[in-house]
């Protein structure tokens, strides 16, 4: 094991300096051909013309990159196996979103995301859900941007804020310049080089450890195999149950009602491409997800009784897989500079489709209604404009995200907080045709509020739990163990770990905690579903005492219909009677003969009702109620 700090070779900088220029070049390519970025909807939507390929590519990379390749093997070798779990409420949540959030958004045509909200209950519920969306991405690019930082900084030598510097200035500049072709592209780049960086790591490492047998008995006897726990406790860090239901709910989060998720499976030319570009993305979520587990497993396999961290090797879990990349692999020149550049490429991608989104959703819900009257060519320089200064604050943001403990937990613990209330408020408008403004309003607020309670509680206030043994017994005699190491010793290593007198941070006892503590030692898996359901269930509460919506006089469009998807089995009597009035076949039939004429490109709120916008006269409207009676 390395005891001093390896750097990059000349061959790991030209391997690393190659993976960038590609990036950057995709980048540089869309922006001086085709439309060279001059429209709207080449800028933000690529035309509707993109493949599957690209789409699924880019869908996959955009939320799993750097947090994935650094944050989960650490997390797998500190806590176990359960995390592969993951897969199985990822695959079911993303059977849910292409079954009922794309069809409803595509049928929109909307840009933001957020536009369906005012439609559905209130421009101040669609203000609301935008800003929480802008602090959530950013705060999460923050945290993508921070890791491969991490990355770059232990590895290279580079400093920790020259690394955030320089990337995030990069990916500003191209994402700028590419517009969403480039986003997706680069995307699908990047998938095939983390696949290369993970491929090499899992298969040296398991040739150092002394084979896969060997691989397994160690994490046998290290208590890390744990591949189903059904204990209902849901104060247990990972459980099948708390992954099943939380990790849904956070999975549904990203890829349901995120703008950076739905702007992209709306480029797509049809509902059915853009749904076979999320199925598509399951094995692939599966894959990664696979990968891993192996690696956190392999990595334990060779420090399993001499934990860097606790060596203080390390400063940061964080650190932990660019720690061991340069471990096993720094005899091969290249190798280190492949991995690194596939974390750092990996996490640009992500920063781009976040910067394109957060545009996109800037432009429509702020710049729009103010200066309505702008040209397609000012409102595009207005996106990329808004693209570079939110790459600017994205910078800033890496600075919080250094602050918010390990990067796994920290980004779902995230997507809790704020991603959980935003799917809650679009759970309640398109599946219970009952709520109204009043109560999509003060759900979302109530759920908001119990989120960042239980969340800043969990920080304020941290509980500790119990997490497989860890041991420093194999390293070298005359080390010092860093006597501030942040881990928690468990009876099991009692006996190994006296001996070198390790003490954990002080911190409040048990006494000193607040009654509603127990909220707090809650799993950060939960956050989401708590979220979610908190808003649904106070926002038909509201609804129901101050007057529930007329659900036949909602427009079917904006309603999922939820049970002829997923009980089509049933009587019709029982279908008409669960849909609560709403008038799916009418509207469909509306919707449909609407769609066949291309000009239709979205619904818009008016005083009357909802209207549908053609989008060759921006003064030519029709109400759905007059088509229908046609």
């Amino acid at each position: 094991m390395a005891t001093e700090p390896l750097y990059f070779s000349v061959w790991d900088y030209v391997v690393f300096s190659v993976m960038l220029c590609v990036s950057a070049g995709i980048g540089l390519y869309y922006a001086c051909t085709g439309g060279k970025q001059s429209t709207q909807k080449e800028f933000l939507m690529a035309d509707k013309s993109m493949s599957t390929l690209p789409v699924m590519m880019s869908l996959l990379a955009s939320f799993i990159s750097a947090i994935t390749v650094l944050a989960a093997p650490a997390e797998v070798y500190r806590n176990g196996t359960m995390f592969w779990f993951f897969a199985v409420s990822g695959s079911f949540s993303m059977v849910l979103v292409a079954r009922l959030f794309v069809p409803t958004f595509y049928n929109l045509g909307l840009t933001s995301t957020y536009e369906y909200l005012e439609i559905r209950f209130s421009k101040a519920v669609r203000l609301l859900c935008t800003v929480l969306f802008m602090v959530n991405m950013l705060v999460y690019m923050g945290l993508v941007l921070y890791a491969p930082s991490l990355a770059l900084n232990a590895v290279t030598g580079l400093t920790l804020w020259g690394a955030v510097l320089g990337m995030g200035l990069v990916c500003t500049f191209y994402t700028a310049l590419g517009g969403m072709k480039a986003v997706m592209w680069t995307d699908t780049f990047q998938v095939f080089v983390m696949v290369a960086g993970f491929l090499a790591v899992i298969i040296q490492g398991t040739i150092e450890a002394g084979g896969p047998a060997r691989v397994w008995e160690l994490n046998r006897k290290g208590q890390r195999l744990e591949f189903f726990n059904f204990d209902p406790d849901p104060r247990v860090r990972h459980t099948t149950w708390n992954i099943l239901v939380g990790g849904t709910f956070f999975r549904c989060a990203m890829y349901a009602v995120n703008q950076a998720q739905v702007q992209r499976y709306l480029c797509c030319p049809s509902i059915k491409k853009a749904q076979v570009a999320l199925y598509w993305n399951i094995p692939g979520l599966v894959l990664f997800i696979f990968f891993a587990v192996l690696s956190g497993m392999v990595m334990y396999a060779r420090y399993f009784d001499c934990d860097p961290k606790t060596m203080g090797y390390i400063s940061s879990s964080d650190q932990m897989m660019p720690y061991f990349v340069m471990d096993i692999l720094s005899q091969f020149p290249g190798i280190p500079g492949l991995f690194t550049s596939c974390v750092f490429s990996a996490a640009l991608s992500t920063m781009d489709s976040g910067l394109n989104a957060l545009a996109a959703v800037a432009l429509e819900d702020f710049v729009k209604p103010c200066f309505p009257n702008l040209s397609d060519e000012k409102y595009t320089w207005i996106s990329k404009i808004l693209a570079m200064v939110f790459g600017l604050l994205t910078i800033l943001m890496a600075f919080i995200a250094s602050n918010l403990g390990p990067v796994f937990s920290a980004v779902i613990s995230l997507f809790g907080m704020i991603g959980g209330p935003i799917l809650g408020i679009f759970v309640l408008g398109m599946m219970f045709p009952c709520a109204n403004k009043w109560g999509g309003l003060i759900g979302l607020l109530f759920s908001l509020f119990i989120t960042l309670w239980i969340g800043m509680g969990k920080i304020v206030w941290p509980m500790s739990g119990w997490a497989p043994p860890i041991s420093v017994d194999g390293c070298s005699a005359g080390l010092t163990v860093n006597a501030t190491a942040n881990f928690t010793t468990t009876p099991a290593m009692a006996t190994s770990t006296a001996r070198y007198n390790i003490t954990t941070p002080a911190g409040p006892t048990v006494d000193q905690y607040p009654p509603e503590s127990a909220l707090y030692e809650l799993s950060y898996v939960y956050l989401g579903a708590v979220a979610t359901l908190s808003c649904v269930i106070v926002g038909l509460l509201v609804s129901l005492v101050t007057g529930s919506q007329d659900p036949t006089k909602v427009d079917p469009r904006l309603i999922v219909p939820f049970y002829d998807s997923m009980f089509c089995c049933l009587p019709n009597s029982w279908l008409e009677w669960l849909r609560c009035g709403v008038r799916h076949g009418e509207g469909d039939k509306a919707a449909m003969d609407v769609e066949m004429s291309p000009a239709v490109t979205k619904l818009l709120p008016t005083d009357e009702g909802i209207k549908i916008q053609d989008s060759n006269d921006n003064h030519s409207q029709t109400t759905i109620e007059n088509i229908t009676n046609i």
